[in-house]
């Protein structure tokens, strides 16, 4: 196992238990909560519920990544991220990601203070991301991905799936060592939904434990999407809730070690009752 990582104070101890990183979407068209948080008010109140059943970490992105979305400015990102995680810092002494594709959101948003670096591109869109990341001392999600939001859905024709994801990962894992990133704080992403279709989005949790070999802490981004919707013939993403609770216990069971959701309560109490059962060492040796 990998060591233990500590932000803002708290230490995450992996393969301990189930992290969950929240989504706060401050964007008008994310693909199942846009509007409902772009205001600062509105938004720190979700914080507030987050906050209250259990989150460990808050994640927030102004710029929209489901398929098809298109691009907004550097300046529009910044007027959308800063403020927030300003707010939110003054309230709460919670970890806050941020995610962000540019170099200059990272930063500005790591001042404003934030922790930890999400990059869905996995610092490959901005060729200053991971040389910032370094620089500013915080740890970096790599994601994998192809194409770009716009273009990934026409970008799932893989010969090996699970080795040509496996090979970007850890690309990028060297690329960020040899910015200057410590190996302990990078934490990999398989990118669920990124230029991958269906069976491909299960093939995935089906072999996720091949990735414990890059040997970096699991994030898993399942919540709500396209994939489940269509296995419960459910257009709805906010109807998805349940699909959901089934795809981050498989995933918690297959070895993740943070969900990415909408639903902190209700995966909380998902990812509780799967650690119970599938990390029943860690625990009793923890409750011991």
């Amino acid at each position: 196992m990998y060591q233990n990582l500590t932000v803002r104070g708290r230490c995450f101890v992996w393969g301990q238990r189930t992290y969950i990183m929240g989504i706060l979407n401050v964007t008008p068209d994310s693909f199942s909560d846009g509007g409902e948080f772009y205001t600062t008010s509105a938004a720190l109140a979700q914080v507030r519920e987050m906050v209250a059943s259990g989150v460990d970490i808050i994640d927030v992105g102004g710029q929209s990544t489901r398929p098809g979305a298109e691009q907004i400015s550097l300046g529009s990102e910044l007027e959308r991220v800063v403020p927030i995680v300003q707010s939110i810092r003054q309230e709460f002494d919670i970890p806050i990601s941020v995610d962000t594709t540019r170099a200059t959101v990272a930063r500005a948003a790591v001042e404003s203070g934030a922790d930890i670096v999400n990059d869905i591109s996995g610092g490959t869109f901005d060729p200053e991301m991971l040389t910032t990341v370094a620089d500013l001392h915080v740890p970096i999600v790599l994601m994998h991905i192809r194409g770009n939001p716009q273009t990934m859905q026409k970008h799932t024709d893989y010969q090996d799936l699970i080795g040509e994801i496996y090979s970007f990962l850890a690309q990028q894992i060297a690329a960020a060592k040899v910015a200057g990133i410590d190996e302990n704080q990078i934490i990999i992403d398989p990118g669920i939904g990124f230029a991958k279709n269906y069976e491909q989005n299960l093939e995935i949790l089906r072999n996720l434990p091949s990735f414990r070999h890059l040997k970096c802490p699991i994030l898993m981004g399942l919540s709500r999407k396209s994939f489940i919707g269509k296995i419960l013939n459910q257009p709805d993403p906010k109807g998805r809730v349940w699909g959901t609770a089934a795809a981050c216990s498989a995933a918690i069971g297959y070895g993740a070690d943070i969900l990415r959701v909408h639903d902190v309560r209700e995966m909380r109490d998902v990812s509780l009752v799967a650690d119970a059962i599938y990390r029943h060492q860690a625990h009793s040796e923890t409750t011991a």
